[in-house]
């Protein structure tokens, strides 16, 4: 098995011996499914209540691209503003550490008392966890832009906007594109936090019922769908990056030759 096979087969063979691990403690330690379910109940569970699931993953996943699209677009403006200014870089990268250090979780009965229940603090919540490493990622890009390369600029007659658009945003793609594959995973993270506390439907909603339910395989199932959702959207964005982004990638070649192979 040559080396490009090897990579290719290596993350199913991880979730393979996952799984195998997890059926062999179950097994091995006689562990009832209320309290935690092998895979072969979870998949069975999985397929029993698919159409339930389907619904309210697609709820889940809209109201998740709703607030990941709006840090997204916030959070690159912000950034691209905090990054090219020191001052401002200075005045309001400490506000934004103090925002994200706020526990997430202990905000949405504030939103539901402000919005009501339902998908409003969802979406909230999504957006304020996908915020921050949109900003922090395409803020560091810009204010490590060399000074060397911005002087240059300067003397050929470029404007702030010219070197903001040939020079920073393209400076910034690969950050971009790293601090997305980070957002979206969190924006997943919270929204189904808002449908556990205060949702009417969505993934978290069905974790809540059936977590009252004591329905554990159920709960497990709801948590691979939202699992292969985040798995789904993180693989996107990696293609788009590659696409986008090539010039800035190591060479396999140079990957080898660090590796030693």
């Amino acid at each position: 098995m040559n080396r490009q096979t090897l990579e290719r087969l290596a993350p199913w063979l991880t979730i393979a011996a996952f799984v195998a691990l997890w059926w062999l403690v179950v097994i091995v330690f006689d562990i009832k499914s209320y309290i935690l379910p092998t895979p072969a109940e979870t998949v069975r569970s999985l397929i029993e209540y698919r159409r339930a699931l389907f619904i309210n993953g697609m709820a889940t996943l809209v109201t998740t691209l709703i607030g990941f699209g709006i840090a997204v677009v916030i959070g690159m403006i912000l950034g691209i503003f905090v990054g090219s200014s020191r001052l401002a870089y200075k005045s309001l990268y400490p506000i934004l550490v103090a925002f994200n250090s706020v526990p997430k979780a202990a905000l949405i009965p504030i939103f539901v008392i402000w919005f009501g229940a339902g998908t409003l603090p969802a979406v909230i919540t999504a957006f304020m966890l996908s915020f921050f490493p949109v900003v922090a990622n395409v803020a560091t890009a810009f204010a490590t832009i060399e000074p060397e390369l911005l002087e240059v600029m300067r003397s050929l007659g470029a404007s702030q906007r010219d070197m903001t658009v040939k020079v920073g945003i393209p400076r910034s793609l690969p950050y971009f594109f790293a601090s997305l594959k980070i957002a979206i995973t969190l924006a997943f993270v919270g929204s189904v936090i808002a449908e556990i506390v205060a949702g009417n439907n969505g993934i978290g909603n069905v974790m809540l019922v059936a977590g009252s339910n004591f329905d554990v395989p159920l709960v497990f199932a709801a948590l691979l769908v939202v699992g292969i959702m985040g798995v789904g959207m993180y693989a996107i964005f990696d293609v788009v990056e590659k696409r986008m982004t090539g010039w800035s990638a190591r060479s396999e070649i140079s990957m080898q030759q660090i590796g030693g192979g």
